[in-house]
């Protein structure tokens, strides 16, 4: 039979020897091609779902010899790459607060990368029972465990786009792939991860990929900053540091008691299954790489960023994540104190809107609103709040979005920014919640010069005024300012007029501008 020939750049694959046709009807090749002739083309989820399938019963099944199982575990691994890769753009462009096929497709691909996973590991488990089978070499160790490594990792970057914590077994196994690799002294075995792959990888590399990954704060950030982070660790994983002794390290993680690298800030407990993590040159390169795109506005050759072209969401993602790196904790610019009380918040700038349009209308009942939840909050500061969602609502929470909030202490609507999102082990989302208006004042828009009969569009002012102002700052709705022209302002029958200085920060609906306030 013929398999994959290759299991590491530059080295000798050994010499196969002859095996006798093996029984298990699950040994032939033959039948997991068919299966992946047949995928569909232009259904990622249903394709996803036939190939974990198929994992499924070839995990579970006994007597399949490590050679056979390996050339047909990598098979639907490639055929996997297509179908991965678009239902997972299709995760991305997907609202989760409009669109009901989100856990379908969270659950697809988590499943997938979990079954993939355990396949691979299924071949690390057969190297010392078939020493003959010339699948046992240090390279060939090394591959399966680097390709469940991976799968592991992307496991935990499913979790993570949810904001929950990722499951115990994830970082149990990742600690014992790596103790079993240390112990077999293949940590540092170069290997092609891919035959397709552009450079070499180890096994210790695809550790640090996830350690450092989880060191980065993804909670405080959007899905698809997350996939620029992710991108970025891979970038620089060559560079990261692992090691028994703290000296130039941020973080630690206990091979005993597997979890997310915690900072060395709290001790880590003195045992020889702990491991120090950092960044390792990394850092002072990353800090380059910020300093060049800064200064050239373009990326340098060899960086993918999966298309993503504004430079400003790059350079902002740089800035987020050398402060992680560094291991500095960005402080807090008010005090919270503890605090118990329940709030009404409402989603998204267009529910904010309608719910001031309310109160102008001297409704103060806004609780009949089909989105409206209610929000336990646990601590307070000038600047925001800190929160617990209920299992049954947020299902649209994430970083980056609006919302408005109503308290039983205030009767104002006051607008908040979504800055940090964390699921504990109940399910519960617990959010810290940046104030951006204390009040939120409902106002009209239309471009200056308009006709009296041009209809304007509603926005909210944040700044506490703008009588007597400089500058203000106001959401519109997105690309409401995208020409940068003067715009008229008009509150309690006066007219203001406004021009775009910035766009300040935006997400799906709304822009946040930062107006010239000329008369």
């Amino acid at each position: 039979m013929a398999l994959i020939n290759w299991f590491g750049r530059g080295s000798n694959k050994p010499e196969q020897k002859p095996e006798q046709r093996p029984e298990h009807p699950l040994a032939e090749s033959k039948k997991v091609r068919e299966v992946i002739a047949r995928l569909p083309a232009n259904d990622s989820i249903r394709a996803i779902g036939e190939i974990a399938s198929w994992l499924e019963v070839l995990n579970s099944a006994d007597g399949v010899k490590l050679g056979s199982r390996f050339e047909e575990v990598d098979l639907l691994d490639g055929a996997s790459r297509m179908p991965e890769r678009n239902l997972f753009a299709d995760y991305l462009a997907t609202p989760r607060q409009k669109k009901a096929n989100e856990h379908q497709l969270w659950t697809s691909a988590f499943n997938f990368w979990r079954l993939l996973g355990d396949g691979y590991q299924k071949c690390l488990g057969l190297v010392d029972t078939e020493p003959e089978s010339g699948f046992t070499s240090r390279a060939s160790a090394a591959l399966y465990t680097a390709r469940a490594l991976r799968c592991l990792r992307q496991q935990l970057r499913w979790h993570l786009m949810r904001y929950e914590l990722p499951e115990a077994r994830v970082w149990t196994a990742m600690a014992g792939l790596f103790e079993t690799a240390e112990s077999r002294d293949i940590l540092d075995e170069s290997i092609a991860l891919y035959p397709d792959s552009s450079s070499t990888s180890t096994v210790k590399q695809e550790f640090l990929k996830a350690a450092m990954l989880a060191a980065s704060s993804t909670d405080s950030l959007q899905p698809a900053g997350q996939d620029l982070a992710v991108r970025i660790v891979s970038y620089f994983s060559g560079m990261f540091s692992i090691s028994k002794e703290p000296q130039g390290h941020t973080h630690w993680i206990d091979l005993a008691a597997p979890r997310a690298p915690g900072r060395v800030l709290r001790s880590p407990p003195a045992a020889p299954t702990v491991r120090y993590v950092g960044a390792g040159p990394a850092l002072r390169e990353l800090e380059q790489l910020r300093a060049h795109i800064s200064y050239t506005r373009s990326l340098p050759e060899g960086l993918n960023l999966g298309g993503q072209d504004d430079h400003e969401v790059v350079l902002g993602l740089l800035k987020h994540l050398e402060q992680d790196w560094a291991g500095k904790t960005q402080a807090r610019k008010h005090e919270r104190t503890r605090a118990a009380a329940r709030v009404t918040v409402v989603p998204g700038f267009k529910e904010i809107v309608a719910s001031l349009e309310f109160a102008v209308n001297d409704s103060l009942d806004f609780t009949h609103q089909k989105s409206a939840e209610s929000w336990i909050i646990q601590d307070v500061s000038a600047g925001g709040y800190g929160a617990v969602i209920p299992s049954v609502a947020g299902d649209w929470v994430e970083v980056g979005g609006v919302i408005g909030v109503e308290g039983e202490s205030f009767r104002e609507w006051r607008v908040g920014m979504i800055r940090r999102v964390a699921r504990n082990e109940q399910q519960q989302q617990h959010v810290g919640v940046q104030l951006l208006a204390q009040v939120a004042t409902l106002l009209r828009l239309k471009p200056a010069g308009a006709a009296p009969a041009h209809k304007p569009t509603a926005a909210i002012m944040l700044s506490p005024r703008i009588e007597g102002e400089k500058e203000v700052e106001i959401l519109t709705p997105r690309g409401h300012c995208a020409k940068r022209d003067g715009v008229e302002a008009v509150l309690n029958e006066k007219t203001y007029t406004l021009v775009p200085v910035d766009v300040v920060e935006h997400d799906g609906d709304y822009d946040r501008v930062r107006f010239t306030i000329v008369r």
